[in-house]
């Protein structure tokens, strides 16, 4: 495990149109209204908390979107940031802490950064770092008759025996996943082997390493 985790979560100005789109592609990829990270060490000390609204200069909400995480465009505009400074501040810490990079349904997370970092002129600096997602892992937990996957309020709820606060907020949502990992981490629900299992994410497009003969007779 890498010596720092990084805890990261993102609200949306609606859902990806086509998630096979590069991320230039007009209209393809939605805007992160608000993008909230943590940074801890291994040991599970935490060291870093961002929250921060980017402001709708070159985006809408859908109304779908305000009703599930409640973000107004009268408040980004009050509260928010320009992107490139938010970006740019997660930037800074991808490249210096060199993190695992966690989330409940990291898939999105990931390529709304990805996209993010290409609105705001930045390099992608995710590339080539390992993540891990919490929502995958729950397949482990799933029941006949419901859904394949824990959503994050019901892997809280499993976990700790009361409802997660503060659902559909980028900060709480990434509080609430730390506090899940670490916990599946005491039990041994995650372990050496957990972290190490699952796939590694690509930007849409982006050639992918092939695995020699080995690897796919070891399982690597």
């Amino acid at each position: 495990m890498p010596d720092y985790l990084l805890f990261v979560d993102t609200e949306t100005s609606g859902l990806p149109a086509d998630w096979r789109r590069p991320y230039a592609e007009p209209g393809a990829w939605p805007h992160v209204a608000q993008l909230a990270w943590l940074i801890y060490t291994k040991a599970g000390e935490l060291i870093k908390t961002e929250n921060h609204y980017i402001r709708p200069s070159d985006y809408d909400l859908t109304p779908a979107s305000t009703q599930i995480h409640g973000l107004t465009r009268a408040f980004l505009l009050e509260r928010g940031q320009a992107r490139l400074a938010v970006m740019q501040r997660l930037h800074d810490d991808l490249l210096l802490y060199k993190p695992l990079v966690i989330g409940h349904f990291i898939e999105l997370d990931y390529h709304m950064v990805g996209v993010s970092f290409l609105r705001a002129g930045l390099d992608n600096a995710l590339l080539g770092l390992p993540t891990f997602c919490t929502m995958r892992l729950t397949e482990r937990f799933w029941q006949p008759m419901r859904q394949q996957y824990l959503r994050l309020t019901d892997l809280y709820q499993r976990q700790f025996g009361h409802p997660q606060p503060h659902a559909h907020d980028a900060l709480a949502d990434a509080q609430a996943t730390a506090a899940c990992f670490f916990e599946l981490r005491r039990t041994g629900e995650i372990d050496a082997a957990t972290l190490t299992g699952q796939p590694m994410l690509y930007p849409p497009g982006q050639p992918r390493p092939r695995k020699t003969f080995w690897q796919y007779w070891l399982g690597r």
